[in-house]
């Protein structure tokens, strides 16, 4: 394909998102033209988002990182000058091999996410060369890790309903999901599912555009969806709306679960989440008459100090109803049915002390100024720390550090790479080979380069090659080719839905779909302990959780009937959700894509407003004790009063603070070592 000059190539999106679309990708003179979406791909069908449609913007953006380039001014400042490739090379893995025979290996830590979700590049030739050298462990649980912590305390694996039985559903709730932003082709689904009589509710701290799209929408405060859940059940329970067959069948602990409800009185719950008396029990009237009732759980609830319990209390719901059992009902959370053999790509045994140390990667800023065992090396690739990681304000006071000797392999010089000591040049995910799986839909991709890498950008996987073997680590396992690592990984998963899926036919076919015969009779061997939905759960118990679902109030916020941390300074939740044109970071640099954002607002309700004389328009300053951020205030009644929003993980601006990750917390999750990004508290005055 890159020889080709001119034609229509088939490629994957890169991005983190469910979706995973097919694409095509139309050249002109080698060039890549426009993007548009795989009409024979069998879930998204042609439509792509806005985000990949511009991803030519990205792709030929003018600030594109051309060469190899090492520091000559101070941190943060941005100057640097040009090197080769191999001085870089040389550079690095001179440092690395100073620093480990000094202070050890575990002073160097890789820093990473999914900014790219290809296999290859973020969870392999990078994984092998971390082993090898025995660097620090990063904990990668920024995003998903509590709310896939309580389905699995309930579900036993992160599966879930199909995508397309959802359009056979007769009810659909989207709670904490702003899925017209960021999972289009549910969308999609639904809408055949509303053609045909469905109705769409949407559950949500903000009338986002999902809830603006949905029948009906339920603001509730941050926080409290674990309270809402309780209170649906107290009525399921009280009015015999549940299902007493399946739950003697296939769950355990529901007799407990009934009891231990009661006291969630439609009263009570209504004081702690702002949600009215009246439309708790319609709700649960609705969802416990529904033939088929879909729950969609969005990422949104799983960010707070009690998110693990939050989906963990939304999972049981389809349980108590025997949704399970009708085409299109269920939930989902997460569809993780896809995996690759992980061994073989990353080589664990290439490690030679089996504990590493473990830095959770929400708590970087915190690691990075230890003075107790400092981290003294740090290789940033696939993700943008300053930007997208919690409590910004301590990360760079890290990164800035001179004594930190910080590499950055990204496509752009980002608020992160300012202040690396040698920033080198990514490609874009069109530019390389490169295995994608979903977890969303059940489709297995692979991405062939359809174009010549910009400049001398290359590959993580040349990248992390390149770096095993000018260390001088066995040249057969750091000179594989990304060919040869898809055939390992999909070979001895030991997944039964991965039966069937090569490398030959993803050459032929593009996208292959999972052998998903498994999935048939997955109610009767869940992978829980007692191999049943787990209502009440002996290993949360275990742990010192809570074994029923429970409503625990946030450590950093308030609800109805618990106020709690330092609600008089800071009275405000704040709230930083996905905007609809970037993803993560991601396009926040591409000037086509801010056009269509504006700018960032903080969304304040007019009770909130008016307290502050704040006017819509009007420049405000938002802080706490973390940090402050300087945004334009949009007064609308979109959110329950008390909740502020600001959409979007915005770079700073040309002298003006806008990073909304200033304001939030590092604390983990309940469960899982998550992230709480939406359980911060913050004041806003005018400026």
């Amino acid at each position: 394909m890159i020889d080709q000059e001119n034609g229509v190539f088939p490629a994957v999106c890169p991005l983190d998102c469910p979706d995973t679309c097919g694409l095509l990708l139309h050249k002109e003179n080698g060039k890549i033209v426009k993007v548009t979406g795989n009409p024979d791909h069998p879930i998204t069908k042609g439509a792509i988002c806005n985000k990949v449609r511009n991803m030519t913007e990205r792709v030929y953006h003018p600030e594109r990182l051309q060469y190899p380039m090492k520091r000559i001014g101070a941190k943060g400042e941005g100057k640097f000058e040009r090197i080769s490739w191999h001085e870089a090379i040389q550079e690095i893995t001179t440092t690395f091999k100073d620093l480990s025979a000094t202070y050890g290996p575990e002073s160097i830590l890789p820093y990473s996410f999914y900014g790219n979700m290809g296999i290859l590049g973020v969870d392999g030739m990078d994984r092998r060369f971390f082993n090898a050298l025995g660097a620090s462990v990063l904990e990668q649980t920024i995003c998903n890790a509590a709310g896939n912590t309580g389905w699995k305390y309930t579900m036993g694996a992160n599966r879930g309903t199909l995508p397309e039985d959802t359009e056979h559903a007769d009810l659909i709730v989207v709670w904490g999901g702003n899925i017209v932003s960021t999972n289009m082709h549910q969308v999609v689904l639904a809408e055949k599912a509303r053609k045909n009589g469905a109705k769409i509710v949407v559950i949500d701290v903000h009338r986002n555009r999902t809830a603006q799209w949905a029948d009906w929408f339920i603001p509730l405060y941050p926080g409290t969806d674990s309270a809402l859940v309780l209170g649906l059940m107290h009525v399921l329970f009280e009015r015999g709306l549940t299902d007493e067959a399946f739950m003697q069948k296939y769950t355990v602990g529901h007799e407990a679960l009934r009891e231990h409800v009661r006291s969630y009185t439609p009263e009570r719950v209504a004081r702690i989440t702002g949600v009215p008396v009246e439309t708790i029990v319609e709700l649960a009237e609705l969802y416990g008459g529904a033939q088929a009732a879909y729950i969609h759980i969005g990422n949104g609830l799983q960010h707070h100090d009690n998110g693990g319990m939050n989906v963990r209390s939304i999972a049981c719901l389809p349980a108590i109803t025997g949704q399970w059992l009708n085409r299109g009902g269920g939930a989902v959370r997460t569809n993780s049915y896809a995996s690759t053999n992980s061994d073989a790509l990353e080589r664990p045994d290439l490690r030679k002390h089996a504990e590493p140390r473990v830095v959770n990667m929400n708590r970087i800023g915190e690691a990075l100024l230890e003075s107790e065992q400092p981290i003294r090396a740090l290789m940033v690739y696939c993700s943008n720390p300053l930007v997208v990681a919690p409590d910004t304000e301590r990360v760079e006071r890290g990164f800035a550090r001179e004594d930190l000797f910080t590499v950055v392999h990204d496509l752009f010089m980002t608020d992160t790479a300012k202040y690396a000591d040698i920033v080198l040049p990514a490609t874009s995910s069109f530019e390389a080979t490169d295995l994608y799986t979903s977890y969303w839909h059940q489709y297995v991709q692979l991405q062939e380069p359809v174009i010549a890498a910009i400049g001398e950008s290359k590959s993580n996987v040349e990248l992390f090659s390149l770096l095993g073997q000018a260390m001088g680590y066995d040249p057969d396992i750091f000179g594989e080719t990304p060919e040869q690592m898809i055939e390992s990984a999909l070979q001895e998963t030991g997944n039964p839905y991965m039966n069937g899926v090569t490398l030959e036919r993803l050459k032929q076919q593009r996208f292959v779909k999972l052998d998903m015969s498994a999935h048939t009779s997955f109610l009767e061997h869940l992978p829980t302990p007692s191999g049943k939905i787990e209502l009440y759960s002996e290993q949360m118990e275990q742990k010192g959780l809570p074994p029923l679902p429970t409503y625990c109030n946030l450590i950093e916020g308030y609800d109805g009937e618990n106020p709690a941390g330092p609600a008089d300074a800071y009275p405000l939740m704040f709230i930083s959700p996905p905007n609809h044109n970037f993803l993560n970071s991601n396009f926040g640099n591409s000037a086509k894509h801010q056009r269509m954002e504006k700018m960032p607002l903080l969304q304040m309700h007019p009770e909130d407003a008016a307290r502050r004389e704040v006017q819509d328009g009007d420049s405000v300053v938002v802080w706490n004790e973390r940090g402050r951020i300087e945004l334009t205030a949009k007064v609308t009644d979109a959110m329950l009063p008390g909740t502020v929003i600001s959409q979007g993980l915005w770079w700073d601006g040309e002298g003006k603070k806008q990073r909304s990750n200033s304001l939030t917390s590092n604390r983990l999750s309940d469960m899982g070592n998550g992230a709480t990004f939406f359980s911060a508290t913050v004041e806003v005055k005018r400026q």
